[in-house]
């Protein structure tokens, strides 16, 4: 029962890290599933440890880091990362858990494609407001830090995933919280 809570808990937390960045915890699954015991993929996303698909995963990691940091061209890869970052969540949501958490496979990418679609989508809406506010000379920070939170989930969610799933839950709360003080009232 505890090993199912755990495998959920860190199919979640690597699905959200991927609403952020599609390949980084791709990368860092593929690598922990290849060299560690920590990560068991079922299949067929057993192919995530191939070194093929590893070096393919790293030259869009890069692509992706260094595109991310450039006012416009991030907002461009946001819209062409409205697929990608959904089906790296879905991927990985279905690669963790499926069967040995209990979760039939459908549901898993769906549930992986909701998580990671929905991060996305906060992403995709804020850094517009970002651009704008800074005059695009923020969006280098602002990238790095969701870089360095997809990065950090990621280890959790391999590592520790009940503790990547609270600090998710902390997250969103203190998010939640932020636009209720936001709300005008009425």
């Amino acid at each position: 029962m505890f090993e199912e809570i755990a495998l959920l808990a860190g199919a979640i937390s690597l699905s959200t890290s991927a609403g952020l960045n599609a390949y980084l915890p791709l990368l860092l699954a593929g690598l922990a599933a290849r060299y560690t015991g920590l990560v068991r993929l079922n299949e067929p996303f057993g192919v995530l440890t191939e070194g093929w698909v590893l070096a393919i995963l790293a030259v869009l990691l890069l692509f992706e880091i260094v595109v991310d940091k450039i006012p416009v061209a991030d907002t461009v890869n946001d819209l062409f990362q409205t697929a990608g970052r959904p089906l790296a969540g879905a991927i990985l949501f279905a690669g963790v858990s499926g069967p040995a958490g209990g979760a039939h496979p459908v549901a898993a990418l769906v549930a992986g494609l909701l998580i990671a679609g929905g991060v996305h989508a906060a992403k995709m809406t804020a850094r517009p407001v970002v651009t704008a506010i800074t005059g695009g000379m923020g969006n280098w920070f602002v990238s790095m830090l969701e870089d360095m939170v997809s990065f950090l989930l990621a280890i959790l969610a391999i590592l520790v995933p009940l503790v990547a799933f609270g600090v998710i839950v902390v997250i969103a709360a203190m998010c939640i919280a932020r636009l209720k003080d936001r709300r005008p009232e009425g």
